[in-house]
């Protein structure tokens, strides 16, 4: 019941087609439709096979710096397989949502900031776990680092400044970059007298915006007025005031009031128009506290330091009292967990055995397969024998996989180990030969390839350096020429996806050989 029970902030595969891979998202939200459905609402997340090449190579040349930068390098050096099997397991995060049936649910995973001071090799450990460290734009085609990471290395080390003169000795330092004392708690005056001229402080705020005209259009009664002159920005500026003029009672009333009339004192909450407010919440709800953003899609007439200074008073404010209690309402009618049962509905590219030949179970798929020998060697294990098959890649190809390697390639978007069928990003390698004649593209030895990439599917296309050769063996050179009746193996490249008939070439032979 745990393992089928998914809440707000799990890590869940995502089936959008029976023959992709799963997504991988990040449940934000479980909202119950009209209709009685749940959806979820998710963050995205995408693989390497998602993106263009010049993206994958940027993310190829930041990894190396990272690697650059640490102080003790890796103790081990990774295998050909654990640096393939390491590509599938690198996501990148986007800022991209998304709503998903919640039915389509296939299983948690775990997905994690990548750890710089951890060896990467523990993540193939650990069944069902991914590590980011880029963020994916959609829209820009972009990759960024996420403000997230962790910062080691030489460039983020402090820089310690030199030792300070001991007493009595010249201070070369710059006086004007050093902290400057705004208030002495040993001043002469005591609380109460303190308290008095703030309260003095305020009146005179508070008639100040009695005579403003725009502030009388903002705060049109007293106690509007009243309470702006109450804020912070008046009650730090009576207390310059009073460290200035050396905590002198009299001295200080007289700077309150000069001779053009009474200083006015206006924080950010009353410089901001209605409107601005609200375009303010409106960004608020869509970028959260992303400030930058903020700035340049929404304000961009308000300085970054305004827009701060702004969001932390307006957090004082009934406005956001009242917009919290309403969240949290919408918040009680969201659901906190669902129940997703175990998905067992046979897979369309599932193989069964029919009529002596191997075909998908609805019928569509990559054509048949020659159920002599017990057709073709999974692509990725090679191994003979499997509980099930799935038919896997284009249908030209005839390609399968078996249950383990198909459950590997729809959690982590490769094969185990690289294929001749598989993303072009991969090296090819060659399935081992049956038990029986093929033609010459069946049985490709191993070749280096120019990648051709874009989506990173199976059908991606690819260029050879060298075309591929078939070291034919001495028996089989001789069915060639005795076997002339029943199949022409010369002919048979031509036709390079049609089974060879391989009962009939040794019976062919035998009674060749039993006549002569």
């Amino acid at each position: 019941m745990a393992a089928n029970m998914y809440r707000v902030g799990d890590y869940v595969f995502f089936e959008n087609s029976s023959s992709n891979p799963y997504l991988i998202r990040r449940i934000e939200e479980l909202n119950k439709t009209a209709s009685g459905n749940v959806e979820a609402k998710v963050v995205c997340f995408y693989r390497r096979r998602d993106i263009s090449h010049s993206l994958i190579q940027l993310a190829d040349k930041h990894a190396k710096e990272l690697e650059e930068e640490k102080e003790s390098p890796a103790e081990t050096e990774l295998t050909d397989k654990q640096k393939h099997q390491l590509r599938h397991r690198e996501l990148f995060l986007s800022r991209q949502y998304e709503s998903l049936p919640a039915t389509h649910i296939r299983g948690k995973c775990s997905v994690a900031l990548l750890n710089e001071t951890e060896a990467v090799l523990s993540y193939l450990d650990k069944e069902d776990t991914f590590f980011y460290s880029l963020v994916y734009d959609p829209t820009q085609k972009t990759l960024l680092a996420d403000k997230g990471e962790i910062r080691v290395g030489p460039r983020f080390q402090a820089d310690v400044p030199e030792m300070l003169p001991e007493a009595g000795q010249a201070d070369d330092r710059d006086q004007a970059k050093l902290e400057e004392k705004l208030w002495d708690p040993e001043c002469p005056l005591t609380n109460k007298q303190i308290d008095q001229f703030l309260v003095v402080a305020r009146a005179v705020g508070t008639f100040a915006r009695a005579l403003d005209c725009s502030s009388s259009v903002r705060q049109p009664s007293l106690h509007m007025s009243a309470a702006a002159a109450s804020r912070d920005i008046t009650l730090f500026h009576a207390m310059d005031t009073l460290h200035a003029h050396n905590y002198d009672l009299s001295s200080a009333l007289s700077v309150l009031v000069p001779a053009g009339g009474p200083v006015l004192c206006r924080d950010e909450m009353e410089e901001w128009s209605a409107s601005e407010a609200a375009m303010f919440e409106e960004a608020l709800e869509k970028y959260g506290k992303d400030f930058n953003d903020i700035r340049q899609d929404f304000l961009p007439w308000k300085s970054l330091t305004s827009i701060i200074e702004y969001y932390y008073m307006w957090k004082t404010t009934d406005r956001y009292v009242q917009q919290k209690r309403l969240k949290a309402a919408e918040a009680e009618s969201k659901l906190k967990q669902v129940y997703i049962p175990t998905y067992n509905k046979p897979n369309p590219n599932q193989i069964s055995l029919t009529n002596g030949k191997m075909a998908t179970v609805n019928g569509a798929g990559p054509g048949t397969f020659h159920a002599a020998g017990g057709g073709r060697a999974c692509e990725s294990c090679y191994t003979m024998q499997s509980a099930q098959w799935y038919s896997w890649g284009p249908p030209n190809m005839q390609c399968r996989l078996c249950v383990s390697c198909w459950m590997y390639w729809k959690k982590y978007g490769g094969l185990k180990m690289p294929s001749r069928a598989e993303a072009p990003e991969e090296r090819t390698s060659p399935s081992p030969a049956a038990n029986e004649p093929r033609s010459r593209s069946h049985a490709p030895r191993q070749s280096n390839h120019i990648p051709m990439r874009n989506s990173g599917s199976p059908k991606s296309s690819m260029k050879t350096k060298q075309a591929f050769l078939l070291q034919a063996t001495r028996l089989t050179k001789l069915a060639r020429h005795m076997c002339r009746d029943v199949i022409r193996l010369r002919r048979a490249a031509r036709r390079p996806f049609v089974p060879i008939n391989c009962g009939a070439i040794k019976a062919e032979c035998k009674s060749a050989f039993n006549s002569s």
